[in-house]
């Protein structure tokens, strides 16, 4: 199958590209700028906006995996990118009749009144619920691994030894290896997957209560680590020295804040895929050890 791909310049969808090339699987995939030619995948330059750009990206294709997405912005910039974005990829597909369709969400459309974001995904999935296409939709959980940039500063906080977590609570993850592997297993069509929202993990029943994720961060990097409980009026207080000293590129933001104090983030077992279909594969303690040990190399920490 030929695959229509969004984001595939991402860190997600990097992996995505990756693991399609090692599948033989020919992949269109959308780019904003230009790239170094690679065997198995043709760049199509552009962007969401550009309507002609998404007709070349789905023609002659046999389904689109749809994982570019906003992650960082104010409401206007969510509402663009994650909604009307999706919206035009959906329309590109139809028009082109590409049937399948498979969306990367997130956990946070769980919760849409906690955070202009995580409306925007829920908006976005709702678009693709009422396509008219064969659908399936992913909610990851947090996404780490190598390449990764938005959960970097916790292994630097971990190699100082204290890794503020917000209070109470826990959270599923997932490497994006697997994540990888998910997306492509979800391609071929089927009565298990077809109109069907996931939200997959790293196998973990329960999740990672924070402290304990807190530790799991210092073991990757081999220091024992304290971790604070955070509250909301903390939380607050940081994102906004932290939108002082980054500007832009604050990774802690006052959206950010209201999700991030919400206590449960574990993927729900009633949605978990099927194990026949796919199960993860990365121990989480040896794949934090060798992001970070990735990191290392590249000079990031």
């Amino acid at each position: 199958m030929t695959l229509a791909v969004t984001g595939g310049t991402g860190f997600v969808g990097q992996a995505v590209l990756a693991e399609a090339v090692r599948r033989g699987m020919p992949v269109r995939a959308l780019a904003r700028r230009e790239q170094e030619p690679r065997e198995g995948i043709a760049w199509v330059r552009g962007d969401l906006a550009d309507t002609a750009a998404l007709a070349d990206l789905v023609a002659g294709t046999d389904a689109v995996v749809h994982i570019a997405g906003v992650i960082n912005s104010d409401a206007a910039g969510f509402q663009s990118g994650n909604v009307a974005g999706t919206e035009a990829v959906i329309e590109a597909a139809r028009s082109a009749g590409v049937r399948r369709f498979v969306a990367v969400s997130s956990l946070a459309a769980r919760e849409p009144m906690l955070s202009a974001y995580g409306r925007s995904k829920r908006l976005a999935e709702e678009a693709v619920q009422t396509s008219g296409l064969d659908w399936t939709i992913v909610r990851p959980p947090t996404v780490y691994g190598p390449h990764d940039r938005e959960v970097l500063d916790l292994f630097r906080a971990a190699r100082w030894g204290v890794v503020p977590m917000p209070a109470g609570g826990s959270a599923s993850i997932i490497h994006a290896d697997d994540l990888a592997r998910l997306l492509l297993a979800l391609v071929p069509s089927g009565a298990e997957v077809s109109e069907r929202i996931f939200e997959p993990d790293d196998g973990r029943p329960g999740g990672w209560p924070h402290r304990e994720l807190a530790q799991a961060l210092g073991a990757a990097v081999g220091r024992k680590v304290w971790g604070p409980p955070v509250g909301r009026r903390m939380l607050s207080l940081a994102a906004r020295a932290d939108r002082v000293l980054r500007g832009g590129k604050a990774k802690l933001t006052l959206d950010r804040v209201g999700y991030m104090s919400h206590p449960d983030w574990v993927s729900r077992p009633e949605r978990a895929v099927p194990a026949e279909l796919w199960a993860p594969q990365i121990d989480t303690a040896a794949g934090l050890a060798l992001t970070a040990r990735w990191y290392r190399e590249q000079g990031w920490l």
